[in-house]
């Protein structure tokens, strides 16, 4: 997992687990959630002006990078929340469980978490930190993890909004499937139907859009 980033970026310090938890005064469920999920968070890199000297701009002044070594091949997205609650950067993650690795990155306002997005397990990414300014950096980052045909695309905010629609439809089809085939009354079986008619409609509409 070379990441290629200059020496002038590379941190490699260990961060208790404590401070997270200590810090954000969880419940007992929580920070069971760091003990018994985590083995260990590491801050491997910083980008900044001073270390890859891309400039910095108003809403991303630098952009962290942490490896979190897992006890479980199960990405912990409640405790990536309290993390993301902390620091006041976008994160870009690096997950390791015994040989295996995955990657993840925050869409995040200041320490807002806005959204998640992960690679599979063991998919080798070639991220690209060149950029303009550290904020067309974290986006390039983020687009890396979309499909291929969003990152066509030049608008973000555009590319943001169609790829939450795409998976808030998937999952209103997902979930009508599921109850037409529970549904024993014909009529509601007949109205579900339409719905997923009407919602299949849009998901070919977003879609052209990405064309």
């Amino acid at each position: 997992m070379d990441l290629k980033l200059p020496n002038s970026a590379y941190v490699n310090k260990f961060i208790a687990k404590s401070k997270f938890y200590e810090r954000a005064n969880l419940g007992t469920k929580l920070q069971n959630e760091f003990v018994n999920k985590i083995q260990r968070i590491t801050w491997k890199y910083k980008l900044s002006e001073e270390t890859v000297g891309i400039s910095k701009t108003d809403k991303v002044t630098e952009i962290q990078i942490f490896e979190i070594e897992l006890k479980e091949q199960i990405i912990p997205k409640n405790v990536l929340k309290i993390i993301d609650k902390s620091i006041p950067y976008p994160i870009l993650y690096i997950f390791t469980y015994k040989d295996n690795f995955a990657y993840g990155i925050t869409l995040k306002d200041n320490t807002n978490a806005q959204n998640y997005y992960f690679s599979e397990w063991d998919e080798n990414i070639e991220f690209d930190f060149s950029g303009i300014d550290l904020e067309k950096v974290y986006q390039k980052l983020i687009k890396v993890f979309l499909k291929e045909s969003f990152q066509k695309k030049d608008d973000f905010n555009e590319v943001i909004a169609l790829d939450t629609q795409i998976k808030t439809l998937e999952k209103e089809i997902t979930s009508l499937e599921n109850k037409i085939r529970k549904e024993k009354q014909f009529n509601r079986k007949v109205e579900s139907n339409k719905l997923l008619t009407k919602k299949k409609k849009e998901m070919k509409m977003l879609k052209r859009n990405l064309l």
